[in-house]
């Protein structure tokens, strides 16, 4: 079975001190993971070693950096490298996140970059992608998405993109309130992929894992989750409360 994954996007949130109560409380909550399912969490860069100790001995369950460079090392005033996430123990990152793409002008050639310096270091991205309001309204969204996709990832081998996880983001549901249906989600997320499959195979596609990341809840994730191409979520403002990303977790199927 595909890994089933609920991966928590702090986002730019959270003290230190409130990080730690947040992880704490989660831990304490009565959740168990199974072989094939996983708990992420994505924290700002100066909690990533405080994370990582915190989860340290719990089982399937990880720390990821919201973002890394395209380069190993060098004058680059600001930028965090593969290998500085690597040296506190943190293997996952997230890549594309719509608002890096927006805000930051990250392309897609970019993106292809550091997915390439992760995977060259076992570092396991959560590649991005997702369409605006405006395409969505255009029923433009597979078009789009589609060239997200061959753009950054469509260079990869068979077994390279089998080490990248999908997380699809509708941009117009991100802290909008607004949630694909579960029947969107689910015709989204099956020509994610097809894209795959047409490209790869449907072996290496039915082996890929494709988070649903927009406006996930404690009330709406077994809905979403239990489509057959949803493999969990990136989760925004849910996971900043204990109680809800504990029950996004169980949630997993």
């Amino acid at each position: 079975m595909r890994k089933q994954i609920a991966a928590a996007n702090w986002k730019m949130n959270l003290t230190l001190q409130q990080g730690e109560k947040l992880l704490d409380d989660i831990i304490a909550l009565p959740h168990q993971l199974s072989e094939h399912q996983q708990a992420v969490f994505a924290v700002p860069f100066p909690y990533l070693a405080m994370a990582q100790q915190k989860i340290a001995e719990k089982k399937n369950v990880f720390v990821a950096a919201q973002n890394c460079y395209n380069k190993k090392s060098g004058a680059y005033t600001g930028e965090t490298s593969v290998e500085m996430l690597l040296s506190v123990g943190v293997h996952h990152v997230v890549l594309g996140h719509s608002e890096r793409r927006e805000y930051f002008n990250e392309s897609n050639q970019f993106l292809g970059e550091k997915v390439d310096i992760c995977l060259a270091n076992n570092v396991t991205p959560i590649f991005c992608c997702g369409e605006a309001l405006s395409v969505r309204e255009a029923n433009g969204q597979n078009e789009f998405v589609a060239k997200q996709l061959e753009e950054s990832l469509f260079h990869l081998s068979t077994v390279q993109i089998q080490e990248v996880v999908i997380a699809y983001e509708p941009i117009w549901a991100i802290g909008t309130g607004k949630t694909a249906s579960s029947a969107q989600a689910q015709e989204i997320h099956a020509f994610i992929r097809s894209q795959f499959a047409a490209k790869y195979g449907d072996a290496v596609a039915n082996n890929i894992s494709i988070l649903y990341g927009g406006s996930v809840k404690a009330n709406n994730a077994k809905e979403l989750f239990s489509q057959p191409d949803v493999d969990g979520g990136l989760v925004g403002g849910a996971s900043l409360i204990a109680e809800e990303f504990n029950a996004i977790i169980n949630s997993l199927k």
